[in-house]
């Protein structure tokens, strides 16, 4: 097990590379997922990677889509690299952690929010309309205040390097079709609560997430990644309190520090000093230990 910032594996083409994953065409109904450990922030690649942050968030998605089974399949074929094709065995060490066998689906074209507080966009929309996502909010609430019950705010799925719009319910359902929309905004606010009573008593507040879900074979499916730090905000319970922006486990720390440079959230991105990388790796680290009650093994220890 190694850093890995590209994979290159000529048995299988490749069908796409994102921000931080790297999709190859096993079959015709088969897809190799591979989480690489490349960091990205408001939609921009960076150009220092996060060592085995690729490996925790696959590792954190395995965890929870094996709790959710419960509440809605998902896509996942095979996960340890001695399952895979033979032809992948001389890139094992390279895999190893980070990649998933799944099934091929068909991506629904929404992300699917889930808000539990209220902070990040949706604060800032509910201080100019006092709404989110056209959903009207109670008067005077304090930033990261708790929302009961928790709200579903889609966005669309906009292309590498632009950013994802907030949409109605009624635009997601004119996209999704009334059915599937409610079938998919059920779900999410079923994993989110779930999620968010298995973390709430590790000591973990679930801000919010979004999820990602696909059609295989006319049934709804559960992909891509699930409640990590980098589709999710996780704060601490312990310093919670209300009228505040929160300390975080995520990539917050991350933006905020990016924030801080004389950037104008364009390629190319400022250089990543090795503190911020360093705690960064740490605050991914501890969601995993947290969350799982699992220690990460990598080489020597080290992030």
């Amino acid at each position: 097990m190694h850093t890995v910032t590209q994979t290159n594996l000529p048995p299988y083409p490749l069908l796409g590379r994102g921000k931080v994953r790297d999709i190859y065409e096993v079959d015709k109904e088969t897809l190799l997922i591979v989480t690489t450990d490349r960091m990205s922030a408001f939609d921009v690649i960076l150009n220092e990677p996060v060592p085995y942050k690729g490996v925790i968030l696959n590792q954190i998605t395995l965890f929870w889509m094996d709790m959710f089974q419960s509440i809605i399949k998902n896509h996942i074929l095979a996960k340890d690299v001695a399952d895979f094709p033979r032809a992948l065995a001389p890139y094992a060490d390279e895999l190893e952690g980070r990649a998933v066998l799944v099934r091929k689906a068909k991506p629904l074209p929404i992300e699917c929010i889930v808000r539990g507080y209220i902070t990040g966009s949706g604060w800032k929309d509910y201080q100019r309309t006092g709404t989110v996502c056209g959903q009207k909010l109670p008067e005077n609430l304090l930033e990261s205040a708790r929302l009961d019950p928790a709200l579903f705010t889609p966005s669309t799925k906009a292309e590498q390097g632009s950013h994802d719009e907030n949409i109605s319910l009624a635009q997601a359902a004119d996209i999704l079709g009334k059915e599937m929309c409610s079938a998919v905004e059920k779900t999410s606010l079923a994993l989110y609560e779930a999620g968010r009573k298995h973390a709430d008593a590790r000591g973990i507040i679930v801000a919010d997430t979004k999820f990602e879900f696909g059609i295989v074979n006319d049934d709804l499916m559960l992909i891509d990644e699930v409640l990590t730090p980098d589709s999710s905000r996780f704060w601490p319970k312990d310093t919670y309190t209300t009228g505040r922006s929160q300390p975080s486990f995520d990539k917050q720390y991350l933006r905020d520090w990016l924030k801080r440079q004389p950037w104008n959230m364009q390629p190319p991105p400022p250089a990543l000093t090795e503190e911020v990388i360093k705690k960064t790796a740490e605050k991914y680290r501890e969601a995993y230990t947290i969350i799982t009650g699992k220690k990460l093994q990598v080489p020597n220890d080290q992030l």
